[in-house]
């Protein structure tokens, strides 16, 4: 995908709700489940290399909120779509 401005928007949404948990483990955790179960593994590659090149989340026209980023970091081994065996 190519717009990740999109995305840092769509995150920055789910981002919102988890934010209001009580428990700050299980927001963060909800927030990688959230993007884990209903992003394209595409999107959730976009994201994964725009963060590997822009670590503050950070776009030129947007910018993850700290909890989706944190969120995003601390989960990045299973937000990584996984590979078929050929």
């Amino acid at each position: 995908m190519k717009n990740i401005d999109g995305l840092i928007q769509k995150a920055n949404r789910i981002g919102r709700f988890f934010e209001a948990m009580p428990d700050r483990a299980d927001g963060l955790a909800g927030i990688a489940d959230h993007i884990q179960k209903f992003w394209e593994p595409r999107m959730r590659l976009a994201m994964l290399e725009f963060l590997a090149e822009h670590p503050d989340g950070r776009s030129d026209g947007a910018q993850l909120d700290a909890m989706v980023l944190e969120s995003i970091n601390r989960y990045r081994d299973r937000l990584q779509p996984r590979t078929e065996p050929a």
